[in-house]
């Protein structure tokens, strides 16, 4: 199959198979491809492009509320790991083992890090002498091996891309601070950046992270309805710090352990922009993150080379001097019909077409990709316009987004209704639920919907309910859903 034959060929409709869809976008606009080893992916120019974009806005983010990117190694010993037997048994069936150097079999096996907090707690300890030293706020930008047994490009794959942040503290209330602050910073990005909505809470003691003393997460509906965790904060409490022995002396002079925490969003943000905003003609990017926010595409006739070809180069330049992402496609090679197939499928926001009949009208014609909207635009206003556009654009596919999570999102007052709404409907549940364990996990067991969030104190009215399983009287609410 040649090129443009690739392009051409219609993906399947995601109102048939989301599932497969999903996959076809990403093969077909580039994003990612299959290694050889089951269950990694390439990331392809253009899917990095749209990953450089994540990380340089989330890093401003991260270095603007005081914390700093270091790099811990890879390989970390087992012994490490098992001084945390909590957090080593949520991992255990994931963990990747190098027993062998070159030849000779090591004396202790090796893990691939399956995250971080063993490695830095071990470093945090020879560092960390006095509340002086603290807090130490941290981050890295890494990747991280989880030997998954389902696998699905972005979403969850065996080796991934990450930041994770690991940060001390003297008090319990400064590390709580610090969790629920870089739960915000993420929901801002996510939403303002990504054009993605999301709830935000915490954790159930069934869902948190192994070893943390409270997990708080943003949770966004992907456009099938399913729910999918985009970023997580956990507060660590002292449990890493007294296995690792990582002590200060306060300002009593007394002996104390720290309080840490960790958190961390990941490359399936990626897979996050494709399954909320993407569509049957393919993706669609936010202008904010989008590798391309404009492409501009000459129509090819006549002696188009000597009079459209100029125009098009000067305005691609004039825009890129706005500091907008341009691209100007002067292939020969392809007609403007099946680039404006290509481009879309790529989710660039904005095209604009520039034919010899624009020129005698001084004037372009400008495409956006959320709506399918053709404006006339003059060239003499281009430089204001197109910025215009784009920020229309951004502000559009999240009040779509938002939409679309408020119309999917449920109340209900008893279990007999929630099975109704999950067989029948899609989207999340909020519900009162009375903190027990075994109503979580039946609910589960019966309906595959999990405990996405408990909302905070901040975010629920004060109420009070019954339990939707149990019916016994409550004050906790949460949002169950289906995830990925």
């Amino acid at each position: 199959m040649n090129k443009n034959e690739r392009f051409v060929k219609k993906i399947t409709l995601k109102s048939v198979d989301f599932s497969r869809w999903y996959v076809e976008i990403i093969q077909k606009a580039e994003l990612a491809d299959y290694a050889p080893v089951k269950g990694m992916m390439v990331i392809r120019p253009y899917g990095y492009a749209v990953w450089e974009r994540i990380q340089r806005l989330v890093d401003d983010r991260i270095k603007k509320s005081g914390h700093s990117n270091a790099y811990f190694p890879l390989l970390i010993p087992e012994s490490f790991l098992q001084k945390e037997a909590e957090h080593l048994e949520g991992f255990a069936p994931e963990v990747a083992w190098v027993t062998y150097g070159g030849k000779e079999e090591l004396e202790e096996r090796l893990a691939v890090r399956p995250t971080s907090e063993a490695i830095i707690g071990n470093m945090y300890a020879k560092w960390i002498k006095s509340w002086r030293d603290l807090p130490v706020l941290i981050n890295q930008w890494a990747n991280i091996v989880r030997w998954e047994k389902v696998t699905r490009p972005f979403l969850r794959t065996t080796e991934f891309l990450w930041q994770e942040g690991h940060t001390a503290h003297e008090s319990f209330e400064e590390a709580q601070d610090e969790t629920l602050m870089i739960l915000s910073l993420y929901k801002e990005f996510v939403e303002n950046e990504l054009a993605i909505p999301v709830i935000s809470g915490k954790k159930s003691e069934r869902e948190k992270f192994a070893g943390a003393l409270e997990t708080f997460a943003i949770e966004a509906m992907m456009s099938d309805g399913k729910s999918l965790q985009m970023g997580t904060s956990h507060n660590l409490g002292q449990q890493f710090s007294k296995v690792f022995n990582i002590r200060f002396e306060d300002r009593n002079q007394k002996l104390q352990y720290v309080w840490q925490t960790s958190w961390g969003v990941s490359t399936r943000l990626i897979g996050a922009l494709v399954m909320a905003h993407g569509d049957d003609s393919g993706l669609k990017f936010p202008p904010n993150i989008a590798p391309v926010q404009v492409v501009i595409v000459p129509i090819s006739a006549g002696n188009w080379k000597e009079n459209v070809l100029p125009l098009a180069r000067n305005i691609e330049e004039k825009l890129g001097e706005e500091g907008l992402r341009v691209k100007l496609d002067e292939r020969e090679e392809f007609t403007p019909g099946w680039k404006f197939s290509e481009w879309e499928m790529r989710g660039v926001p904005l095209r604009i077409e520039i034919g010899p009949r624009d020129i005698e009208k001084k004037q372009v014609v400008v495409v956006r990709r959320d709506t399918g909207k053709k404006e006339n635009v003059a060239q003499a206003s281009m430089n204001r316009k197109v910025p215009e556009i784009l920020r229309e654009i951004q502000k559009n596919m999240f009040e779509m987004a938002l939409k679309f999570q408020q119309e999917n999102t449920h109340e209900v007052k008893d279990y007999e209704e929630f099975k109704a709404i999950m067989e029948s409907k899609k989207g999340f549940i909020k519900a009162f639920w009375c903190e027990d364990q075994v109503c979580e996990e039946k609910i589960k067991e019966e309906t595959m919907a999990t405990i996405r969030i408990i909302l905070l104190d901040q975010d629920k009215k004060a109420a009070r309910g019954k339990c939707v399983f149990c019916q016994k009287p409550t004050e906790t609410v949460v949002y169950f859903g289906r995830a990925y």
